[in-house]
């Protein structure tokens, strides 16, 4: 923002965004036919191959206090495992198309969290950019949804 040239961990991150989205695609197919907690544990124990040692080769040289241990444990077991329980669950009972368009919203609210919590300022475009996202949110969520024969 303000004019900043892109970094070139902007291409990473778009192209991680777009792993999630074929992640989340396929997981929600895969939850209309298995359990969603076999869908997430399964999901985890075949990215290990390619995450382990990608871990193993970023580890930081100092040591991590055990604080930080515990922030990632509680983000990788509530947060992101037993969330997603919920998630293909829900995108199982709610159809994947609906229920997805929730989370478009998802990183307005991160922002809107981050004011009071973390002392951040909004800029005066993101609030009219945020109702834009959720009033289409709200109007693909009345629009019926045709499947497949």
């Amino acid at each position: 923002q303000h004019g900043k040239a892109d970094h070139p961990a902007d291409g990473l991150l778009l192209a991680a965004m777009g792993c999630a989205a074929v992640g989340y695609g396929y997981g929600a197919r895969l939850s209309q036919h298995m359990r969603a907690e076999h869908v997430i544990c399964w999901a985890l124990l075949m990215a290990l191959p390619l995450t382990l040692p990608a871990a193993i080769a970023s580890r930081p040289q100092a040591a991590v206090h055990a604080s930080a241990w515990w922030a990632f444990g509680y983000v990788a077991v509530f947060s992101m495992w037993l969330g997603f329980f919920a998630w293909y669950r829900g995108l199982a009972l709610g159809g994947t198309v609906r229920v997805s368009q929730v989370q478009l919203v998802q990183p307005f609210l991160g922002m809107l969290f981050a004011v009071p919590l973390l002392g951040e300022t909004l800029d005066a475009v993101t609030p009219g950019f945020a109702a834009a996202v959720i009033a289409t949110v709200f109007i693909g969520k009345k629009m019926p949804v045709r499947t497949a024969a």
